[in-house]
């Protein structure tokens, strides 16, 4: 019997990266919903920053959902969803949980996908910013304390 040995964000981690969200939601000016996941897609933590929509919070932790099991960006299955596309009808899958509007990324780490972010609160593009500032304020954290 072999054994799989499965890498995974701490709760530590998932702060940091909603510090970074909330850091870069604050630049942009547009209050948001943050959420982060395990591997699997299974939520380590949220966060709604005051004055984000309220429709924003399941949206949030579905991006992050889709981004860590299925191991994309969401934005990358929304012009792969549309009819006449091989991955049309996705987005109907996993109880409706498969998103396929942008601000959904997943963590990678030494090639390997450990977590998903999902942010909801603006437009699409809006959301990817915030998601990918929040992946580059935690990797400078790991650089900085190396």
């Amino acid at each position: 019997m072999e054994l799989i040995t499965v890498r995974r964000l701490s709760i530590d981690d998932a702060r940091v990266l909603i510090e970074g969200a909330e850091e870069k939601s604050r630049e942009i000016g547009v209050p948001m919903c943050s959420a982060v996941t395990d591997e699997a897609g299974n939520l380590i933590a949220f966060t709604r920053m005051d004055g984000a929509k309220i429709s924003s919070i399941s949206i949030a932790m579905d991006k992050a959902f889709t981004a860590a099991a299925a191991k994309k960006g969401t934005h990358e299955y929304n012009q792969l969803a549309v009819p006449g596309k091989p991955t049309f009808g996705i987005h109907v899958t996993n109880q409706g949980r498969f998103s396929i509007i942008g601000g959904g990324l997943p963590i990678i780490i030494n090639d390997e996908v450990v977590g998903g972010i999902g942010i909801s609160g603006g437009t699409a593009e809006e959301d990817q910013i915030v998601a990918q500032g929040a992946i580059d304020y935690s990797l400078s954290k790991i650089e900085a304390a190396k």
